[in-house]
């Protein structure tokens, strides 16, 4: 059987990662998110701090696009997502198996045993998700909110060269709200089985 790659981009708070792995688990295939970034840090012969760094700022050096980026700044977060671009290339050569975020869905637009899903929810459904498993504040999960959805935006757009919400790079688009976590796998995980002819 041909490997196949599925990889989910996500807004926060719309419980992503732990849908993602319930779906690696129920497929019984590889799950990969922080993985790609110590591995870009291994690469880079930098700390992993420093790859985490670059990813969290990258708002920071992205959302006014009228003046330029500092030129070791820019390098530096050019090196850490052809790094982990590289890793994702590798992976999908490699084996079946689940990618989150990082542009996964844009890199691998053009493999041919690809799944791209994109799970969302309403805004008040995401407060309340980071409020509930997060336990933040309701202040400090509103003000997390924005800016990790601004970040993810601006990220993607720089790279990808449009919205994260794009439907054109998207397999299956999802509301997470409306089956929780197991129901949301659980209806994904079929619709890849039927994607890929999986028993």
């Amino acid at each position: 059987m041909e490997t196949y790659i599925i990889t989910i981009s996500r807004q926060f708070g719309s419980l992503g990662r732990p849908i993602a792995k319930e779906m690696a688990k129920f497929l019984n295939i590889e799950y990969y998110d922080r993985y790609i970034v110590g591995k870009a840090a291994s690469n880079l012969e930098v700390d992993i701090s420093e790859v985490e760094n670059v990813e969290e700022s990258a708002s920071q050096r992205l959302k006014n696009m009228r003046f330029p980026f500092a030129k070791h700044t820019t390098e530096m977060q050019d090196s850490v997502f052809e790094s982990q671009k590289k890793i994702i290339q590798e992976l999908a050569e490699k084996e079946s198996c689940i990618i989150v975020g990082r542009c996964s869905d844009y890199i691998l637009r053009n493999y041919k045993n690809h799944l791209s899903i994109y799970i969302y929810a309403p805004y008040y459904e995401r407060l309340r998700n980071c409020i509930d498993t997060l336990q933040l504040a309701p202040d400090e999960a509103k003000k997390t909110l924005d800016a990790v959805d601004k970040s993810r935006e601006l990220y993607y757009q720089h790279y990808a060269h449009c919205s994260m919400q794009d439907p054109s790079l998207k397999s299956l688009m999802i509301d997470s709200s409306v089956l929780g976590v197991e129901g949301t796998a659980e209806t994904l995980v079929n619709f890849s089985k039927k994607r890929f002819d999986l028993n």
